[in-house]
């Protein structure tokens, strides 16, 4: 089993930075790939990123491409989410996921964090 903590979601204006946290417990996060999901009031969960098991290749939901930055440190098994440039309609519950398929896509079995909020104000 592994746990699954996030951290670093608040309240910002549109045009600033945060930088969410995942801290993961139970196992080593380098067994997996992870990533980052959100879900906004009212809408279903969608993909933002993932990362493979040493980082060596990423992927983004294409409206955060550039504006996000997925990393993982497999020696604090900790996974980090740069947001920059937020915008009001990035305003959502911020999960992190551990255990994913091909692409970042969620399995059966894939581990989920208790969620953080982001909220960006206009």
């Amino acid at each position: 089993q592994v746990q699954l903590l996030e951290s670093g979601g608040g309240l910002v204006q549109a045009g600033g930075s945060l930088r969410l946290s995942c801290a993961a417990s139970g196992r080593s996060l380098s067994l997996y790939r992870v990533g980052w999901f959100r879900q906004a009031p009212g809408k279903e969960r969608e993909f933002v990123a993932a990362i493979t098991w040493i980082g060596e290749i990423t992927n983004y939901a294409y409206s955060m491409e550039g504006r996000f930055t997925i990393s993982r440190d497999n020696a604090k098994n900790t996974l980090y989410l740069q947001m920059n440039s937020l915008k009001p309609e990035d305003t959502a519950v911020y999960y992190c996921a551990a255990r994913l398929g091909p692409g970042g896509r969620p399995v059966d079995n894939t581990y989920w964090g208790q969620g953080t909020q982001v909220t960006v104000s206009s």
